[in-house]
């Protein structure tokens, strides 16, 4: 992490941590849960070694960002994409569009920032969660619940205060190694309880993208902040829905790229592979230039595949605007 320099920022009454590296053009890169910028270190000396300035936030609700309300109501996709508004105009005053890379919740993140404020942004890396057409007709949680049932992850978190609990007997280092290196295509239950099905005991393998060091470094935040902010943004799914009515059938109108590993969750869930292959995402999102499909990586490429990850990144954001044709590239 040498050379990445840290400051806190005013961001809509949050004291926003950001990490930065670099001089030129910049790329804002969003995490996802349970992660924090830290997640892109590796992105961040890459792309700021070729000449653009690399910026990270902690979320509200995570890490090193402070003053974050402590109700579901404050962490809307309005309120996190507001906050990237106004982190944006405090570091780069002088740039009216920047570069935005997003993964996880930070890839929603980034959907809503270029749905809500595509003026914002020159182009789009958004990895493993593809954008969301709000449905009209049916709240988010209401077709969780039909698909999956009560012990799907989403639906179990949606009792503030139970998860937690339950996150805390288990020991927050290990909750974080569960999730980190979960890597089966399937959805993830958490049946009441039950925890993650196994016994405390029981190790945990570390792939070789991720070290103790790194578990070590999420868990001294998480230990310190608890996983309620984090868990907020998915228990105002609901209200995103309510509050997003305006934007029912809105297109996303920016240049964007999509990555996602074969075996990642979100790729295999229910509708998804047709989705992107079908017509229905380059129809909500009609500038979609490009689709990898990386195989044999799961829900963390930027993790597991950091060199090629980075230079798709980098690659994209050269030739953005160059040509408006797509490509479905399987690896």
């Amino acid at each position: 992490m040498e050379g990445i320099e840290h400051r806190t920022v005013s961001v809509n009454g949050l004291n926003m941590h950001v990490a930065e590296m670099g001089q030129g053009p910049v790329v804002l890169f969003l995490h996802g849960f349970p992660e924090l910028w830290y997640t892109w270190r590796r992105q961040i000396a890459y792309m700021a070694a070729r000449g653009y300035r690399a910026v990270a936030p902690d979320l509200r609700g995570y890490g090193d960002t402070a003053g974050a309300p402590s109700g579901a109501a404050a962490y809307t996709s309005l309120h996190a994409a507001g906050d990237m508004v106004v982190l944006l105009d405090a570091v780069a005053p002088d740039q009216a569009q920047v570069f935005v890379v997003g993964h996880d919740w930070g890839a929603m993140v980034a959907w809503a920032l270029c749905l809500f404020r595509p003026d914002k942004v020159r182009a789009l890396v958004n990895m493993s969660v593809v954008f969301n057409k709000r449905n009209p007709k049916k709240k988010p949680l209401e077709a969780l619940w039909a698909a999956y049932g009560d012990d799907y992850y989403i639906c179990r978190i949606q009792e503030p205060g139970e998860i937690e609990a339950e996150f805390a007997e288990i020991g927050i280092k290990r909750v974080l190694k569960h999730l980190l290196t979960y890597n089966k295509p399937g959805p993830l239950f958490l049946p009441k309880g039950k925890g993650f099905g196994d016994s405390k005991d029981d190790p945990i393998p570390l792939p070789s993208w991720l070290s103790e060091e790194d578990v070590d470094y999420y868990a001294s935040k998480f230990e310190r902040t608890g996983f309620t902010g984090a868990l907020n943004y998915y228990r105002a799914l609901d209200l995103n829905w309510e509050l997003t009515a305006p934007w029912t059938g809105a297109q996303v109108k920016v240049p964007v790229k999509f990555m996602v590993g074969d075996l990642d969750l979100t790729y295999n869930s229910p509708g998804t592979k047709e989705y992107i292959h079908n017509g229905g995402f380059k129809k909500d999102v009609p500038f979609l230039q490009e689709v990898v499909v990386i195989k044999g990586v799961a829900h963390f490429l930027h993790k597991e595949k950091p060199d090629e990850i980075n230079q798709h990144i980098h690659d994209f954001f050269l030739k953005f605007s160059a040509s408006s044709s797509f490509k479905c590239v399987c690896l």
